[in-house]
């Protein structure tokens, strides 16, 4: 059974192409886009529309510079909920929602319930986030760690060609 998560068909050089180009620079026009890969214009726009069509490309996006907004210090926080049941998974990533210093928030397996990534500008700010976590309802345990250094973060498969 075929869901929206699973590729339909092989992609070939091409299209690896336009994925890879396309990830690195979302503003690149369709002319150099053609150029790049080694197509005329009109089957690169038709490549990139059914990449589109099939989901493969999501949408394009700016790169934004979050140190630069909310603070410089990444931290991941782990959540572990009294009771996982959906009124209480709905009401906790809700209230999450709404707190500007996540950048990202997963549903997981394991030990914990929750994966937060949020960014804060000094210990204080942490503080600060970290009362508003423990004041939802519903809140076991928290256990936070750190960034000390970010060595990678992929924009594409390190294995695309």
């Amino acid at each position: 059974m075929t869901n929206k998560y699973t590729q339909l068909r092989p992609l070939d050089r091409a299209d690896s192409e336009i994925l890879k180009t396309l990830a690195k620079d979302g503003r690149i026009s369709w002319r150099d886009l053609a150029e790049r890969i080694g197509l005329s214009l009109t089957p690169t726009l038709r490549r990139v529309r059914q990449l589109e069509q099939e989901g493969i490309i999501k949408g394009y996006t700016a790169q934004i510079d979050q140190t630069r907004l909310i603070g410089s210090m990444a931290v991941f926080i782990s959540i572990t909920l009294e009771r996982q049941v959906d009124e209480v998974l709905g009401a906790f990533e809700t209230a999450v929602l709404a707190l500007p210093e996540i950048m990202g928030g997963y549903l997981m397996s394991g030990g914990s319930d929750y994966m937060l990534h949020a960014f804060v500008r000094d210990l204080e700010h942490y503080r600060l986030l970290l009362g508003q976590l423990t004041r939802l309802e519903g809140i076991a345990h928290i256990q936070s760690s750190f960034v000390l250094k970010t060595f990678t973060q992929r924009i594409e498969p390190a294995n695309s060609s």
